[in-house]
């Protein structure tokens, strides 16, 4: 025997009707503190940022990210790199 039961009800309601805590304002609070923290380190996630301590770096940064996109490459084509 099979049985198909539909309930409309809003989360609200089926949050109550299961005995379920509400959670909005704890999730208010961490969204308010998330987007305080993005703010504050806004500078962090800019392009601007990222270029800086790149060219800090020299030409080391270079290399490193020549050799890494090298690396890629050459696993897409299934080369090992190795001289045979």
């Amino acid at each position: 025997m099979k049985m198909n039961i539909t309930v409309e009800c809003t989360p609200e309601e089926a949050r109550a009707f299961l005995g379920l805590p509400d959670v909005s304002p704890i999730n208010e609070t961490l969204v308010a503190s998330v987007k305080q923290r993005i703010e504050q380190n806004v500078e962090l996630v800019s392009p601007e940022f990222y270029l800086k301590q790149w060219y800090s770096m020299g030409g080391q940064a270079t290399d490193s990210f020549m050799q890494l996109m090298g690396a890629g490459a050459r696993a897409a084509a299934g080369d090992t790199g190795k001289k045979t």
